[in-house]
């Protein structure tokens, strides 16, 4: 199986993940959110996917996050303006992503990505 890996590889968590990835044998493919930020399509896709509330998407700890005032902004946004403001830049979106065929993974927690991928 292979998945696909989205990430920044500047970020000490995506390094992380990679690393596991590596050790534990996962056939992926990278792609750099900062270069191919994800779609509007493809962000609606895995939301509904993963089964997770759209604002799990958010890079929080994220500069642009703090910069942008978004912990009051998002709550008063529609969801449609928020997968607008999230496919604008890759920056505000959580990461590593880790997307399968049946399964969206965001964040690095080994457990999670231990009981999906292995």
């Amino acid at each position: 199986m292979s998945v696909l890996f989205i990430c920044y590889p500047k970020c000490s968590t995506c390094v992380k993940a990679r690393k596991w990835l590596e050790e534990n044998g996962v056939d992926y493919t990278e792609r750099n959110i900062t270069t191919e930020n994800p779609t509007k399509a493809e962000l609606t896709e895995w939301v509904k996917t993963s089964g997770l509330p759209l604002k799990r998407f958010y890079n929080t700890s994220g500069m642009i996050y703090r910069q942008m005032d978004l912990k009051n902004k998002i709550p008063v946004m529609s969801e449609e303006e928020q997968y607008d403001l999230l496919s604008s830049n890759g920056m505000i979106v959580k990461r590593p992503l880790l997307i399968g065929k049946d399964f969206v993974l965001v964040g690095f927690r080994e457990a999670e990505w231990k009981e999906k991928l292995i």
